[in-house]
């Protein structure tokens, strides 16, 4: 008999909906045979399957069992379609009730016992079954949060092959997931850091905020202990809440990296990877490619320490996902494209040993050290970085005479202010902030007075400004204005952006 079921694969960040074939053959000898392109995780369902009907007390047919993978000219990967096949090969050989699956889908990785284990990129698999007409979704029970969040679809969660079974046979019924939406999941989160808690640096944090308010990207230098890395991790704090069109891209990949979880989703990523890390792990990679870092740091913050210790080609590999904000990776099996728009945040110290220009402590470096220390950096990455700041030593002996800061919450409600200005200057476009602005959007969207360009072009000739930063100080001049809640760029906010721009260089 024949059995036809669907189920999913992912190809990037989307979905394929695979039409999976059971035949099992009345005559022949005993073979277990997929064919369709599988991978080896694929391959070896066979085995999982085999033993997880058989321990579930179901008897395994002892004849010719041949799985199809339709289409067949789509690579398949990973183990969820060991649900299918499973349900496939009962459902042929007549042990559970051989009715029309063409609107249900299965996905699912088998245990030996016959346990359904979590699998990946779930999200994407459900958002495309449901615009294929599909209605039913049985989906491992750790996976049913994630799948019951997109409208339109029942979802069953599923933990054992077995109750599958009684269920598609009428015996016993799964309890359906109730649907959830993202209303209940974009909720403020607990920051480990406020900005009320860091003293003094108060040109760092103004710089965050310009950063936060337009997606700017960040390099602080500073000698060790100045508060690099605080600044940076208190950032989060005063980022706006995400949108549902944002979190959804977030959503599908961490999904796809098999990392969905309440802390994963529900606020903007924070990924900070060891400066060790391969080009493959920060740009992303493998036989079958998966999102790296940057992907991971979509639509959040990409915070590099310690900047310069960086392999050179892990960095230069930042240039076109910089610029932007995809990045396409092309392996045998195909090309994917995953979206890496990321706030990268890049703190450095100014010399190897950390304290040249300190005022306490003398830099033990050589001046041959100090500039090969510096041309780690290439001159095209750190044209890609809009602001560059100074973050100074801070007298430890005044901490106490310091006042307290401004509260993240204060912060935060400037940025919201000024990214809902931007979200009403970029409507029914795909732009989200002012970084993220082209010149021809420069030029359609924002308004600068006279003075405030000729003390530009003054700028771009004085210091050899090339076509990229000249657009870049636009932009954060643009940001500064909406902070200001000022609907024209003047002189003062080309200024400031021009100050932050070439701060350190």
């Amino acid at each position: 008999m024949l059995a036809k079921l669907l189920s999913a694969t992912i190809k990037g960040l989307e979905g394929v909906l695979i039409e999976v074939e059971v035949d099992v053959a009345q005559r022949g000898f005993p073979t277990f045979t997929i064919v369709g392109l599988p991978s080896k995780a694929v391959d070896e369902a066979k085995e999982r399957v085999r033993t997880a009907i058989v321990n579930t007390s179901f008897d395994m047919p002892d004849s010719r069992i041949t799985v199809n993978l339709a289409p067949a000219d789509i690579p398949k990967e990973g183990s969820s379609f060991d649900l299918p096949i499973a349900v496939g090969i009962l459902s042929a050989s007549g042990m559970v009730d051989n009715k029309n699956f063409k609107n249900t889908v299965f996905i699912g990785e088998l245990s030996l016992e016959g346990e359904v284990r979590k699998a990946t990129g779930v999200i994407s698999a459900v958002i495309m079954a449901r615009q294929k007409g599909a209605t039913i979704i049985y989906v491992p029970m750790e996976n049913a949060e994630e799948a019951a969040l997109i409208e339109g679809v029942t979802v069953y969660p599923v933990s054992t092959l077995g109750d599958l079974v009684l269920h598609l046979n009428g015996v016993k019924e799964l309890p359906y997931q109730p649907s959830g939406g993202f209303e209940t999941l974009l909720k403020d989160a607990e920051y480990e850091f406020d900005f009320a808690e860091i003293h003094g640096q108060e040109s760092a944090k103004r710089a965050l905020e310009i950063a936060a308010a337009g997606g700017h990207n960040l390099h602080l230098k500073g000698p060790p202990g100045a508060g690099k890395t605080m600044l940076s991790k208190a950032l989060p704090s005063i980022f706006p809440a995400l949108e549902k069109n944002e979190a959804m891209e977030v959503l599908k990949i961490y999904s796809v990296a098999g990392l969905f979880g309440k802390d994963k989703y529900i606020q903007r990523p924070f990924r900070s990877p060891h400066h060790t890390i391969s080009r493959a792990g920060l740009i992303g990679g493998g036989t079958y490619p998966g999102p790296g870092e940057i992907s991971l740091s979509h639509r959040g913050v990409l915070f590099l320490d310690e900047f310069p210790e960086f392999p050179r080609s892990v960095l230069e590999s930042l240039r076109q996902p910089l610029e932007d904000g995809v990045v396409h990776i092309t392996r045998v099996h195909g090309t994917n494209s995953f979206p890496a728009r990321f706030l990268l945040i890049a703190a450095s110290n100014p010399c190897p040993c950390g304290y040249l220009g300190h005022p306490k402590k003398a830099c033990k470096c050589s001046p041959h050290m100090v500039i090969r220390y510096r041309k780690r950096l290439s001159g095209p990455i750190l044209d890609r970085i809009d602001l560059h700041v100074d973050v100074p030593p801070l007298n430890k002996e005044k901490y106490q005479e310091i006042a307290q800061g401004e509260e993240s919450k204060v912060i935060r409600a400037r940025v919201e202010k000024a990214r809902s200005i931007q979200r009403t200057r970029f409507e029914n476009t795909k732009i989200y902030t002012n970084a993220e602005m082209s010149p021809k959007h420069i030029k359609n969207a924002c308004k600068i007075h006279k003075e405030a360009l000729e003390l530009l072009l003054t700028a771009v000739s004085r210091l050899s400004l090339s076509a990229r930063s000249y657009y870049k100080v636009l932009k954060i001049a643009q940001t500064i204005a909406d902070l200001e809640g000022n609907r024209q760029v003047i002189g003062a906010h080309v200024a400031e952006a021009l100050q932050y721009r070439y701060a350190d260089d």
